[in-house]
């Protein structure tokens, strides 16, 4: 890239009018006075692959990518991570200067990074994890989980197979449960996790009942809209530590940006303010 060439960076999907991406990257970029712009851009299946091998030529160092093309473009880029193939997804593209497309997953990163921020004396190793679903968001939760030291996650999903699926992937310290019987997953789980779209706005409700959660549980929901979901404002009434899905977005987002960009963000209050306005 030559130094008078403005960066360009931006997000990948179909659809894409709903991210908050740009409004984050933006915020950063004009926090930091940085010559930049991050875009948003829906591009189709079918056409990924010429649009993401055009993007370098344009002056774009990178993108991210979301649904539905995150697990596509593994196929695509010339290196993947080591924590994205563990994944199986891939949700930060980096140009290189030397022509390669690197893809990264900075979704278990983000997962811990929200989880420290919001409970600072939270300890991987005290107990079991609590997990509620088994689609991609979840695969990046197991991983860092696990890489963290939880001792066992307890995992339960409407579809059983898939968490069998995971189970069978991830080893031992995965135990499924049948979802008729997800509440009693709770019982000594310290970390308690959903990661599904159950509570989102416009998605079925979380049907699982809730009581078995207990006081000394850490408990956090990848939803973040509404930013208090209906396991959080349960786990909030008992005294429960509560983390909500948004810090994840945030700090997901960190890695990326400094690649691009060559600054580490700060992850803070204005940032959120920025993202929610």
């Amino acid at each position: 890239m030559t130094q008078d060439r403005i960066p360009l960076a931006g997000v990948i999907g179909s659809p894409i009018s709903h991210s908050r991406s740009p409004r984050l990257h933006q915020h950063w970029l004009k926090r930091y006075a940085l010559p930049g712009y991050y875009i948003p851009m829906e591009i189709a299946s079918a056409d990924l692959e010429s649009a993401v091998r055009s993007l370098p030529k344009l002056g774009f160092v990178g993108i991210n990518v979301t649904i539905p093309h995150k697990e596509h473009i593994m196929s695509i880029v010339d290196l993947v991570s080591d924590r994205a193939a563990l994944i199986g997804s891939v949700n930060t593209v980096i140009f290189r200067a030397d022509g390669m497309i690197h893809g990264d997953n900075t979704d278990g990163y983000g997962f811990l990074e929200n989880l420290r921020a919001g409970a600072p004396d939270w300890d991987p190793k005290s107990g079991p994890a609590a997990v509620i679903g088994a689609g991609g968001a979840a695969r990046a939760i197991l991983a860092s989980l696990l890489d963290a030291g939880v001792p066992e996650v307890r995992l339960s999903n409407r579809t059983k197979n898939r968490a069998d699926a995971l189970q069978s992937e991830f080893g031992k310290r995965v135990q499924v449960y049948d979802w008729v019987q997800a509440g009693n997953m709770f019982e000594g789980a310290k970390t308690v996790v959903n990661a599904s779209s159950l509570g989102m706005q416009g998605k079925p409700e979380m049907r699982i009942p809730l009581d078995g959660i207990e006081r000394d549980a850490v408990v956090t929901d990848l939803v973040y809209t509404p930013l208090e979901t209906p396991l959080l404002a349960h786990a909030k009434s008992i005294g429960c530590r509560t983390v909500d899905g948004l810090g994840m977005l945030l700090h997901q987002a960190a890695p990326g940006f400094e690649r691009w960009f060559g600054m580490k963000p700060e992850v803070d209050e204005a940032l959120r303010a920025a993202v929610l306005r």
